[in-house]
């Protein structure tokens, strides 16, 4: 899924979001992210609030029954410039139902990222770190470490035609640092957001 297909958002400022070739809208003014260059975007960041996904529920389409839901993204702290230490607790929902949080450590610059433009300047976020969350019937995984008792029945997939995820920081949060969502063209993973049903 393109980073910038989201369907939902509620962000707050600062805010913004770039494509490989530019700038989308305005910085933080969180009505450019309504911008129809959205669909190019290749990062994407805001301080809290979330940003929300709709993928096709193809598990209703096969005959043998759901195993795991998987997430993979390129994920980071935000603050203006960088900061390696700065803390922010990210958490993810599917279908409505809070699956976990994951602190990022900080927010990169030390050195270019991979695949981030030479345009994008280098006190400006770098890259994430690739995370995975996982929900089965056990339980909700981030990297194979169990974080919540969330399971495959909670999320009442064959109610939905779609799957609809959420990313974001929470403002009663512990650790408020912000996000960096980075896709194709930036950060070290030249991939948008993954999700994988397995079976």
């Amino acid at each position: 899924m393109p980073i910038g297909l989201y369907t939902r958002y509620n962000v707050i400022a600062p805010c913004g979001l770039c494509s490989v070739e530019n700038i989308i809208g305005y910085l933080d003014v969180p009505s450019s992210f309504l911008d129809p260059a959205r669909m190019k975007a290749g990062l994407i960041w805001f301080e809290t609030g979330y940003i929300e996904y709709k993928f096709p529920n193809n598990s209703l389409y096969k005959e043998r029954p759901v195993t795991g839901v998987d997430l993979v993204a390129e994920l980071s702290s935000e603050i203006p410039g960088t900061n390696k230490e700065w803390m922010s607790d990210i958490c993810v929902s599917i279908n409505g139902v809070s699956i976990g949080t994951w602190t990022s450590p900080g927010d990169y610059g030390d050195r270019r990222g991979k695949y981030t433009p030479a345009w994008w300047k280098l006190e400006g976020s770098q890259y994430g770190l690739l995370k995975s969350w996982r929900v089965t019937p056990s339980g909700s995984f981030i990297d194979g470490v169990k974080i919540s008792d969330v399971n495959l029945d909670d999320l009442q997939l064959s109610e939905h035609h779609s799957i609809t995820v959420r990313i974001g920081v929470e403002e009663k949060a512990e650790h408020v640092g912000g996000i960096n969502i980075f896709g194709r063209g930036f950060g070290n993973y030249d991939q948008d957001l993954i999700l994988r049903t397995l079976f």
